[in-house]
């Protein structure tokens, strides 16, 4: 009789238990293989994300400061928001997204389910960190003492994580994400869902095609591909176009074990529109910027706020930006001062205290012509 060794990592057969059925022989084994399948459609809705223009542009042009030769990364604050449930459409297939973003994967038979949530991006938010060629994911992301704020400050404004945005040098045709950007996509997706469940959290891609326009996409990656993360069982490995199978595990591909699954296998597509906030501006220097022609000041405050009432701003419009109100939480109580804030921002019905406006436009240096 042969001895079945099982795989790496895996207990010596008998240390488990002594009698073994053939069902749960199987059983065990199945664990540890996976049948490599598409996923036809992500789990956003027909109204895809809503990326707020403004904010994608101010990224990119920072990126365009490096010829997009630095990678960079950014969380995506915003809403999911449900859609009325639309009565099933055959045939129906959008030409092309009208804002000339959107990725171009292969065509593949499309199953219509309930989607619950269209993505609404308003602000992004790059934590610190260092770009590392050397580095799978193209950085390294730094200890961000600014964290607690950041969550904090979503939170007062109705908004949480639904995404996150990666900028990266132009790749050839076909390669649409790294295995890196894969597996730190699916971690993400863990943790919006709280586990291996389907969520409509997004990845959105920015980089320049040959001709120099801006490429941006957006992605999910497959609820298989979360699984196998949330196993370990995928690997960044010498071809970033593949995720190599930690050798634990089996990937089943045309009925035969695979050492490598292509990336593009565990991608679905989430089509994209540009749209303009109702809510908030993207005008104030972004944290974390190193190289930036412009830092996050008093003077930049003054320079925001000092459109007030010129050409239909008002003090509250300027002061609702994501990168402002996170500056503002290094000099007011995060904890009494901006809930009152936040909620002004939030609902203009609710008009900010005067006594706000006097603290922060003479922060700002500006004497008192709000």
């Amino acid at each position: 009789g042969c001895i079945w060794r099982g795989r790496k990592g895996q207990l010596a057969l008998r240390d488990m238990k002594m009698a073994w059925t053939l069902q749960e022989f199987t059983a065990m084994d199945e664990k540890y293989n996976f049948k490599i399948k598409r996923q036809d459609a992500s789990f956003v809705g027909s109204g895809g994300v809503h990326l707020e223009s403004s904010a994608v542009n101010d990224f990119q042009s920072y990126l365009r400061r490096f010829q997009f030769q630095q990678q960079r990364f950014g969380h995506l604050y915003g809403r999911f928001v449900d859609e009325e449930e639309e009565p099933e459409k055959e045939e129906e297939k959008p030409a092309s997204i009208s804002s000339g973003w959107g990725a171009r994967l292969p065509e593949s038979e499309e199953k219509k389910t309930k989607k619950n949530a269209k993505v609404i991006v308003e602000a992004i938010y790059e934590p610190p960190q260092e770009a590392d060629p050397e580095a799978a994911e193209g950085f390294v992301i730094l200890e961000d003492p600014n964290e607690e704020n950041v969550e904090n400050l979503a939170k007062m404004l109705g908004l949480q994580r639904v995404g996150w945005i990666v900028g990266h040098p132009p790749r050839e045709e076909g390669f649409q994400l790294s295995a890196a950007e894969i597996i730190m996509a699916a971690e993400f997706q863990l943790e919006s869902a709280g586990g291996i469940e389907p969520t409509p959290f997004v990845t959105v891609r920015v980089t320049v095609g040959d001709d120099g326009n801006v490429v941006v996409e957006a992605f999910q990656v497959s609820l298989q591909c979360m699984e196998m993360v949330a196993e370990e069982a995928l690997d960044v490995g010498p071809n970033p176009g593949f995720c190599y199978v930690n050798e634990t595990f089996s990937a089943i591909q045309e009925g035969k074990p695979s050492p490598t699954v292509e990336n593009n296998f565990f991608l679905t597509l989430v089509p994209i529109n540009g749209y303009q906030s109702e809510t908030f501006v993207s005008k104030f220097p972004r944290a974390n910027r190193a190289y930036d022609d412009r830092a996050q000041t008093h003077d930049e405050m003054k320079r925001q706020l000092s459109k007030s009432g010129q050409s239909g701003w008002s003090f509250i419009d300027l002061l609702s930006d994501f990168s402002l109100l996170l500056y503002l939480c290094k000099f007011l109580d995060v904890s009494t001062d901006m809930p009152k804030i936040c909620r002004s921002v939030r609902d203009r019905e609710v008009p900010l205290d005067d006594g706000y406006k006097i603290i922060i436009s003479s922060m700002a240096g500006m004497d008192g012509s709000y």
